[in-house]
């Protein structure tokens, strides 16, 4: 098992390696270069590139958003909002070989440390392929919103809008 394990920023020149670590990660999510693009030209300081050994292995894109209103998969969000209330973790994603090294952990508490000192009070996020209990872990908790049915039934059926408090 790998030592070296970095989360570091996350540039343009890094998302050939995030358009293909999401391929393999959410085959079912597929998303264009250019959302990926967007998220890390809108707000860089949410984006980071994981290594290990060197080695492009994963991804997190988060940015600021009104609590309650999904973006759609695959689209273009224009800009953040100016009204934005609360921290929105668009996606995280591991190649299999950084599962259990505790990445995801590390990352996950750099991003919510991150909205805090931002002065966000929620994190949200929709939770699919099975995270629910990686989410629930780390303080998230499911939202009713039967408002939200149809757009997280376009993630897919089991997708959960979770939310966690500061």
């Amino acid at each position: 098992m790998s030592n070296a394990i970095h989360w570091r920023a996350l540039t343009t020149l890094d998302l050939p390696a995030v358009e293909a670590i999401a391929a393999i990660v959410h085959p079912g999510f597929p998303e264009d270069m250019e959302v990926f693009a967007e998220r890390q030209r809108l707000h860089p300081e949410g984006t980071r590139l994981l290594e290990l050994d060197g080695v492009p292995s994963g991804y997190i894109l988060s940015h600021p958003w009104r609590f309650g209103e999904l973006p759609a998969l695959n689209s273009a969000l224009g800009h953040l909002p100016e009204d934005a209330d609360t921290y929105y973790l668009h996606d995280l994603a591991l190649l299999p070989a950084a599962r259990g090294t505790g990445a995801a952990a590390m990352i996950v508490g750099d991003i919510l440390r991150h909205a805090r000192h931002s002065g966000f009070t929620s994190t949200s996020l929709v939770a699919v392929n099975g995270s629910v209990p990686f989410w629930y872990k780390h303080g998230f908790r499911a939202v009713k919103a039967p408002e939200l049915a149809e757009k997280l039934a376009s993630y897919e059926q089991a997708a959960q809008f979770m939310a966690k408090r500061f």
